[in-house]
């Protein structure tokens, strides 16, 4: 072979191996989501589908108080929802204190898909609901109603880690096709504000997707995340190059050193690239993940800063 053959050819990047399809998400109730959003991928379904149809079945569980029906109230006693979701075309739609509608996260799909907007919130994502054939429902289920009426009792807001603070799924989905999507949907902190909204629903903060590199999705105090726009710091430290995992750590890094009392928070990350690797890291142990392939089902422990 000539030289300049041979060199030619070393030069060349070699190929890379596209672990596909993949479906990861938060938290145990990421197991039965996955399953869902698993039984789309694998028949030849969109990621778009996946994610969308996957983070439904939390919505729809009414133990799971931290998502949809069943998620525990604020501090008036209403279930508020959250939700955004977006595609490999970086197309989005999201959704903010909703109220009386069970999956906020197909409403959301909505929002991207049927009108020019990102974002409706309030009474009008509501009406916007009802115009698309969504029905009202009492979101307050009796273990939620006792929970609130045991907390008004002292009516102290202090979050706790890994309890109050997993208040979301997330969930991210790469296709036959190549193609990333990712959700992310929740009640909200247990006993906020009235109004308060988190980072669940903000594209860019719980959640990011670029199919030229890969997507983000948190878990945790939601404040801490929009501060940052720590969805989008993921998906960016990945595209310069760090695995999935360095940049959730790297992220977090950022986070728990700007924060000085950060042993009194949960902020996670969870990240997919558009090669199927997957990582997570958070600042307290006991965030876990869901992962689901060719091999299986399977929790994943996140590493953590403390």
């Amino acid at each position: 072979m000539l030289p300049g053959a041979q060199a030619k050819q070393s030069s060349q990047a070699e190929p890379r191996s596209v672990k596909k399809p993949i479906v990861v998400s938060t938290w145990e109730h990421g197991i039965p989501a996955n399953k869902a959003a698993w039984k789309i991928l694998t028949n030849k379904g969109t990621a778009l589908d996946a994610v969308e149809q996957g983070v439904r079945v939390p919505e729809a569980d009414p133990e799971v108080t931290t998502v949809g029906y069943g998620g525990f109230p604020d501090r008036e006693g209403k279930v508020t929802l959250d939700a955004c979701i977006m595609d490999h075309n970086q197309d989005c739609g999201s959704v903010a204190f909703l109220q009386n509608i069970k999956h906020p996260i197909s409403v959301a799909r909505q929002v991207m898909e049927q009108t020019p907007h990102v974002m409706l919130v309030g009474e009008g994502a509501e009406q916007f609901a009802l115009k698309q054939g969504f029905i009202q429902e009492n979101l307050l289920t009796p273990k939620a109603k006792s929970a609130w009426q045991q907390w008004l009792k002292k009516s102290k807001y202090a979050p706790v880690i890994n309890v109050e603070n997993h208040d979301t799924i997330g969930m991210l989905a790469l296709d036959d096709q190549g193609n990333l999507s990712g959700a992310c949907t929740t009640s909200g902190a247990a006993f906020k504000m009235s109004g308060r909204v988190g980072d669940s629903p903000l594209i860019g903060a719980g959640l990011y997707v670029d199919n030229e590199v890969g997507a983000a999705t948190a878990t945790g105090m939601g404040e801490l995340m929009i501060k940052t726009v720590g969805c989008h710091l993921v998906v960016e430290l990945m595209r310069q190059g760090r695995s999935p995992e360095q940049a959730c750590k790297e992220a977090v890094e950022r986070i728990a050193k700007k924060l000085g009392d950060y042993k009194q928070f949960q902020v996670g990350f969870l990240a997919l690239s558009n090669t199927g690797e997957y990582g997570s890291y958070c600042i307290q142990p006991g965030f876990n993940y869901a992962v689901t392939d060719a091999s299986g089902s399977r929790m994943i422990d996140a590493n953590s800063w403390l």
